[in-house]
């Protein structure tokens, strides 16, 4: 299995090198699937769909690029997405909410099919989190139950301008990597995974956890991972 998990959308220089390299040949000559699914459970979800197909990895000169829709998947018949699938170069999993995300993963048949799949999967912040077998990620408000949320707990995370509740839900996610990622670290929006933070947040984990920043991605072949960094991050320990 290859994967490239990484943070944002933004795909510098190190990161796309990396994208072509398991690829195995050209972007140009690359047929690639855009998954917005993680997105849609946000307010105006479908707005930010919209914009992640502008974003910088949709625009990097794919041969062609689809759109596949988690939800849709379990009204239609399996011949009319699999091929698809199947033949595709790169599966593109933006961001959201990862346990939404793995829930439908799960629901639409695709998490069953990743072990067979041929396609490099590039996880973007929720897509990059949900890849691991086990997860945390954090919310203000509690999940729904119908998301699979396992295990939920309070923490206080330290802001500039106080403390601010979250609460830590971990979810089963993809298994398709060994260790967990914390995106946007370092991220003035994303002040839960800041430098004093990210470590609450790995705790948390019982995985190594890479926490990285927007211009930084994690690298796996079989199994084997690297970071692929213009920026910084971090590897904590269980």
């Amino acid at each position: 299995m290859k994967a490239l998990l990484a943070s944002s959308g933004t795909m510098n220089g190190s990161i796309q090198d990396a994208l072509v390299d398991l690829l195995g040949k050209p972007i140009a000559e690359s047929n690639a699937l855009f998954i917005p699914t993680a997105i849609y459970s946000f307010p105006a979800g479908g707005n930010y769909a919209w914009n992640a197909l502008h974003s910088p990895l949709c625009e990097l000169g794919w041969k062609s690029l689809g759109l596949l829709e988690l939800s849709v998947l379990p009204s239609i018949e399996a011949d009319a997405w699999v091929p698809m699938v199947q033949d595709a170069d790169a599966l593109l999993v933006w961001g959201g909410d990862p346990l939404f995300l793995a829930n439908w993963m799960r629901r639409s048949g695709l998490a069953d099919l990743m072990p067979t799949l041929r396609p490099v999967y590039v996880g973007v912040s929720a897509g990059a989190i949900a890849a691991a077998s086990t997860f945390v990620e954090t919310f203000l408000d509690p999940p729904r139950e119908s998301d699979g949320a396992v295990q939920t707990e309070d923490i206080v995370f330290s802001t500039p301008d106080g403390d601010v509740d979250r609460i830590l839900v971990t979810g089963q996610g993809l298994g398709l990597t060994d260790f967990a990622v914390i995106p946007h670290y370092e991220n003035p929006n994303h002040l839960d995974a800041s430098a004093a933070n990210a470590p609450l947040w790995a705790a948390r984990i019982p995985l190594p956890t890479y926490a990285i920043d927007d211009q930084s991605a994690v690298q796996v072949v079989d199994g084997v991972a690297s970071v692929v960094s213009e920026g910084q991050w971090k590897l904590f320990q269980p």
